[in-house]
């Protein structure tokens, strides 16, 4: 039963992220940091601005800095990937 639900769990993330990225950028990418990858793309893209998925995902962490600039945190995240906001937003 594990392995089934893992097998759609990946094949979740792997239609995710081949909307954004080509064959060869997705070979690069280990498999542990394409189910964080996608799971991010899934609050982007359920996310008005940025910035509201900035917060959303950064919402533990940022109440332990001084200063909070969650849409900088995020779009350098996925600027590793080369992806950035108006891809996602036109996925």
């Amino acid at each position: 039963m594990n392995a089934s639900w893992a097998s759609l769990e990946e094949e979740a993330s792997q239609q995710i992220l081949s909307r954004l990225l080509n064959p060869n950028q997705l070979a690069e990418i280990d498999l542990f940091d394409r189910a964080q990858l996608a799971h991010v793309i899934q609050i982007c893209q359920e996310s008005r601005t940025l910035s509201d998925a900035g917060r959303r995902l950064y919402g533990a962490s940022r109440a332990k800095k001084t200063s909070t600039n969650d849409a900088d945190r995020l779009r350098k995240y996925l600027g590793r990937f080369g992806i950035d906001w108006a891809q996602i937003a036109r996925a």
